[in-house]
């Protein structure tokens, strides 16, 4: 233990018939747990007055810094109760290391990881009746929104002096409604997520901000997700509104695009010890968009699949553009496999071999 946290236990937490509906159908990002992590930041305090106080509505003053230049960022995990209900995390660590990194980017002040950590596992300890079980087989959890933002008020382009960091609580069921099926993607040709020495390896609202409009592009062409090529040539593929992806050939390799201007996922990065594991070479490496069209044309390509924290992995199916389409690929064998081995490790259904999970109590 780090930091000296305070706990305020709500006064009203809802009653366990309420509670027990929303578990059995909690959708995503829709309802909140009882409580909330906050500790804040100046230069002369450092991080001071770490808190958990009951969930509720925060006041910001309307300079607040990040209301105008957008400095913030976030994180995206999730904590899981297994068979025994003992109650684990999923690689916190890397997920503290990733904010780390958005933090430089976004010239923030750090929290370490062990801070980190501890407010996650803090939170989720009071609130520990919100992560939904899973005695009928399924894959619900508790996702864990951690985020940073400048709070100090004052309207001036420079690193904010005052910051807040916060976790929230969400449980969550399957991330895409229906189920897991192939999703359907749009290419963008006019619109790019982000660029060299920009913010696209940072996990910072501004890069979903700016995938939005695309997106909807997507929905209007009746796809589920967007694709984004590389800024520089555009066409190179880099990654979907909120997912990184991977092709499978047919020799079982498979490829990853290379991080640098996209978000270094923990899914990603998780998938790449997995499928390594199961005997799968795995590249980072540039993929461009005539090498999807012509590797699905020829064959070649087997699979294609999309993975993230909320979604896990979702195989892929038609890439519509402009003037054309490329069909799915027919099969999502080893995509399932991997998926199967992967939820099986965060549920605990699986041997964890790699030492991912963190045990909260």
């Amino acid at each position: 233990m780090t930091m000296q946290i305070t706990t305020t236990l709500s006064a009203n937490p809802t009653d366990d018939a309420r509670l027990a509906e929303i578990l059995a159908n909690p959708g995503f990002g829709t309802y909140f747990s009882d409580h909330m992590f906050t500790v804040e930041w100046t230069q002369e305090k450092g991080w001071y007055d770490a808190r958990i106080t009951p969930y509720g509505p925060i006041t910001l003053d309307p300079a607040a810094a990040v209301l105008h230049y957008a400095q913030e960022t976030f994180e995206g995990m999730k904590a899981y109760r297994h068979a025994d209900d003992s109650l684990w995390l999923f690689r916190p660590e890397a997920n503290a290391e990733r904010m780390k990194r958005s933090s430089h980017r976004l010239a923030l002040p750090v929290l370490e990881v062990p801070d980190f950590v501890q407010a996650v596992e803090e939170l989720v300890k009071v609130d520990a009746r919100w992560v939904p079980g899973n005695a009928d087989g399924g894959e619900k959890s508790l996702y864990i929104r951690p985020f940073m933002f400048a709070s100090e008020k004052f309207l001036g382009v420079r690193p904010a002096q005052h910051v807040t960091f916060m976790v929230i609580a969400s449980p969550a069921g399957a991330y895409f409604k229906g189920g897991i099926k192939p999703v359907t993607l749009w290419l963008t040709e006019e619109y790019t997520r982000a660029g060299r020495g920009g913010m696209g390896a940072a996990k910072t609202g501004g890069n979903y901000a700016s995938s939005l409009v695309a997106q909807q592009e997507a929905y209007a062409h009746g796809c589920d997700q967007v694709v984004f090529l590389d800024a520089q040539e555009g066409k190179y593929v880099e990654e979907l509104g909120g997912m990184n992806m991977y092709f499978v050939f047919d020799d079982g390799s498979i490829v990853t695009p290379e991080t640098g201007t996209i978000l270094e996922g923990i899914t990603r990065a998780s998938i790449i010890e997995l499928a390594g594991k199961m005997g799968h070479q795995v590249t980072e490496r540039k993929f461009s968009i005539d090498e999807w069209r012509d590797g699905v044309a020829s064959g070649r390509i087997t699979e294609i699949f999309a993975c993230g924290t909320a979604a896990v992995v979702t195989p892929v199916g038609s890439l519509k553009y402009a003037g054309g389409e490329t069909a799915a690929p027919a099969s999502q064998d080893l995509t399932m496999r991997i998926r199967e081995a992967l939820v099986g490790v965060q549920l605990g259904r699986n041997e964890d071999t790699f030492g991912w999970m963190r045990k909260i109590v």
